[in-house]
């Protein structure tokens, strides 16, 4: 099952029709079990449009959750950090945490700074070196579970990272920096470690950088990376959490006003964005 987050209530798609829930967006994202309180309400619930349909009636699948994110989860991204960092002495740190029990987390952005599919995201004025990362994004209710999963952008300064891993909230967290979408999915069962993660970034209508990868390729498992968010913190409306990213572009790549990102998860669809002009 999928919802989406609109301006009229969150709407229901089940196997293709479409159903206006009774609900608000909060009390449904941080259920205990969402997917069976969104059938419960089916049973009473309106007939509704294709909400992919009417763009401008299509919200991020967010209410007052706010988003965390992790990092080094992947391999390939602990390699990438590693190079971007290497001339400022912070190479090693990766690597350290990538072998550690501790996990990195950091907050990402608050509600009112996400956008969601069809939106803008930003890259910093002050940054010469941006690229997206492609998330599995997990919804979290307030004890902690994971219950739904969407798909994030966790748009990123390379540079800024890279001149000091100390300036690590100024490269991930701005405005436009966070991107989910286009809805939730709250599947009977977690997702398959086969799951891809796929991307394609479009440069004047042409294909600039693809990539993908299989969720299985995750250092980490899903739950430990919540248990470690929820140690010391509380989420009265549940939260999201990121998984962090096993797509890295090249080094000579670098994002553009006017770039297209396409973001695809097959179980939940596709969030795409265009990078606004500074």
């Amino acid at each position: 099952m999928k919802i989406y987050n609109t301006t009229a209530g969150p709407v229901a798609d089940e196997n293709g029709s479409f159903f206006l829930l009774d609900a608000a967006w909060d009390a449904l994202a941080s259920h205990t079990a969402p997917r069976q309180k969104a059938a419960e309400l089916l049973r009473s619930a309106t007939p509704a449009d294709n909400p992919l349909g009417s763009p401008q009636t299509l919200l991020p699948p967010i209410g007052r959750q706010e988003v965390w994110a992790s990092g080094v989860t992947y391999y390939r991204s602990r390699s990438a950090r590693m190079e971007e960092s290497r001339d400022a002495g912070g190479g090693s740190f990766y690597d350290r945490v990538y072998e550690a029990d501790r996990p990195e987390l950091f907050f990402k952005a608050a509600p009112y700074r996400v956008t969601g599919d069809g939106g803008a995201v930003r890259i910093r004025k002050d940054s010469g070196w941006d690229v997206p990362e492609p998330e599995l994004t997990l919804l979290l209710n307030p004890m902690g579970a994971i219950t739904g999963y969407t798909i994030g952008n966790d748009m990123s300064s390379r540079s800024i990272e890279g001149e000091n891993p100390l300036y690590l909230p100024q490269a991930k967290s701005y405005d436009g920096s966070t991107a989910l979408g286009p809805c939730l999915y709250l599947p009977e069962s977690p997702l398959p470690g086969d799951t891809e993660i796929r991307i394609v970034i479009l440069r004047n209508g042409s294909e600039a950088f693809a990539g993908q990868v299989e969720i299985s390729q995750i250092k980490r498992s899903f739950e430990e990376l919540a248990t470690w968010l929820y140690r010391e913190m509380s989420f009265p409306y549940g939260c999201f959490l990121m998984t962090g990213t096993g797509i890295v572009p090249p080094n000579d790549f670098s994002l553009k006003p006017g770039d297209e990102i396409r973001i695809t998860i097959p179980p939940i669809g596709t969030l795409s964005n265009t990078v606004a002009g500074n």
